[in-house]
């Protein structure tokens, strides 16, 4: 595609605007909301809990660095299953990306509309479609004011998450070694645990993998995109396995894992002020969440329609703005539909299912495009795909058979 045809994207994005994204898309509304819950579960191994769905991610990850230096397209899971597994199995799994970024925008404008009618008097349901509309017009608006404010926002998420892990480290530097020590040695013997809390930790890390649909929009995608996404998760891991040591040995544990506000609560009983701050940048982290859903969704709603997988309408772009216009208000109007007229509980922890699905499909790709092209530099790595596979599955099994469903 030209970019004189109506149908190329700009390409805007340099290494750091990518990997602003990938953090801002990353370290989000999961960190700010899960950290309470996954210490309920995991008690005093929630760290490993981190580092384990931290590995799992990254061997996924690192599956979609190869994939995308081979494929540097917009619609990436789509295209990667296609060529891997058929056309039926991509439209599956590009299907399967959108449905997950919608089902979790509703689910995260809801959260925020009933954050904000803490604050303000005005209806949940009128705060939700406006902000979707809002952010919607912002992704309308062109890829380069999607990712500043993205930028912006993510800059106040990681400042404050930074804050939260400096008024924490003292707590690290005072706890003894030994029963730091204890927390590995005694792991194999509560592997139950572990993994119960790695399942929802997973989630925590789910966003990484939108990268790869903005590579039509990235200058030199094939280098750019892997060294992006192996920025992103160090950057994500380090702050997570931060974050869940303080919070295991902070003085208020417990209120965490109850607490509706668990980064506002482990803040202000590390440093004794207010968290409302705290409280204010997690709704923050919740519109930044649903700008880079809207964005991710609609590109990958333009790149399956660019290989003839839907509706040609779709791959339409707004001529001065060089934006999917058509695909970007059908992912703002799905949005509005599904959280003005459903309960979403159980259609956000649907998602989890449905992301781990669409993890295995793409491991599983790499694996068979390697193997049909073995002399190619993609062959060299078709057995990562393969090894990859396996812990995606794994989990993916645990969580059907133990009901350990998580939200996105």
């Amino acid at each position: 595609m030209s970019e004189t045809d109506g149908t190329s994207l700009n390409r805007v994005l340099s290494l750091p605007a990518l990997v602003f994204y990938g953090v801002g898309v990353t370290v989000g509304a999961g960190i700010f909301a899960l950290i309470g819950e996954i210490l309920a579960l995991a008690g005093p191994f929630a760290p490993l809990s981190f580092l384990a769905a931290g590995l799992i991610a990254g061997v996924t990850a690192w599956s979609y660095a190869i994939l995308v230096r081979r494929f540097p397209r917009a619609g990436g899971e789509a295209i990667y299953v296609s060529r891997g597994l058929g056309p039926a199995a991509g439209r599956i799994a590009g299907l399967g990306v959108v449905v997950t970024g919608i089902v979790s925008s509703a689910t995260i404008s809801l959260a925020f509309a009933g954050y904000l009618a803490e604050v303000l008097p005005v209806p949940k349901t009128a705060a939700s479609v406006a902000l979707v509309l809002l952010l919607a017009f912002v992704a309308w608006r062109g890829v380069r004011e999607s990712i500043v404010l993205a930028a912006i926002v993510t800059l106040l998420e990681s400042g404050t998450l930074v804050v939260v892990v400096i008024y924490g480290l003292p707590v690290i530097a005072a706890a003894d070694a030994g029963e730091l020590a204890t927390m590995f040695t005694s792991a194999p013997a509560h592997l139950d645990i572990i993994m119960a809390g790695a399942v929802l930790a997973f989630f925590a890390f789910i966003g990484f993998e939108d990268m790869v649909n903005m590579a039509e929009e990235t200058r030199d995608a094939e280098r750019t995109v892997p060294r992006a996404v192996a920025i992103t998760l160090a950057i994500t891991i380090l702050i997570y396995l931060l974050l869940a040591t303080i919070a295991t040995l902070a003085p208020a544990t417990a209120e965490l894992a109850e607490s509706g506000a668990p980064m506002a609560t482990l803040f202000e009983s590390l440093s004794g002020l207010s968290g409302k701050p705290v409280a204010t940048v997690s709704a923050l982290a919740m519109v930044n969440g649903i700008l880079v859903q809207i964005v991710m969704a609609a590109r990958v709603l333009y790149g399956m329609a660019g290989e003839g997988q839907l509706p040609a309408a779709l791959a339409r772009i707004d001529p001065k703005r060089r934006t999917p216009t058509l695909a970007t208000a059908l992912v703002a109007a799905a949005i509005i539909v599904l959280a003005v007229s459903f309960d979403l509980a159980r259609l956000a922890e649907f998602t989890s299912l449905v992301t781990l699905s669409v993890f295995t499909l793409v491991n599983l790709s790499l694996f068979m495009i390697g193997t049909r092209m073995p002399e190619s530099a993609i062959g060299g790595w078709r057995w990562w795909g393969l090894f990859a596979a396996l812990p995606t599955a794994a989990i993916l099994i645990w969580q059907v058979y133990s009901g350990a469903f998580g939200g996105r």
